[in-house]
């Protein structure tokens, strides 16, 4: 496992919510990156780890790898890929998120 995977699996293990995103919470780069924090927020989650994957193209490329995903963002809750903001809506919209993240 190259540095850069493990560096991430420590990421999304060490803490309970990470969002892999273009961009900041503040400064979302790309509308689905704000779409995401914007369901996060909404399911009432305040601790988020955000990564901007447009400091580090290791990292961009990395964390497709890793959840062999190829879209940004991506959601980790509790080390557990949960998916992009295509599915991050469907469960958010379903309460599914919200039960996920509340656990």
């Amino acid at each position: 496992m190259s540095d850069i995977q493990t560096w991430i699996k420590d990421t999304v293990t060490k803490n309970p919510v990470v969002l892999f995103m273009k961009g900041t919470a503040q400064f979302p780069q790309c509308g689905f990156s704000g779409r995401a924090i914007q369901l996060l927020k909404g399911s009432g989650v305040e601790n988020i780890v955000t990564i901007n994957v447009l400091e580090d193209a290791e990292v961009r490329q990395g964390i497709k790898e890793f959840s062999n995903w190829p879209t940004i963002p991506q959601l980790y809750v509790n080390g557990e890929f949960v998916g992009g903001s295509d599915i991050m809506n469907e469960m958010y919209e379903s309460g599914e998120l919200q039960t996920l993240l509340k656990a």
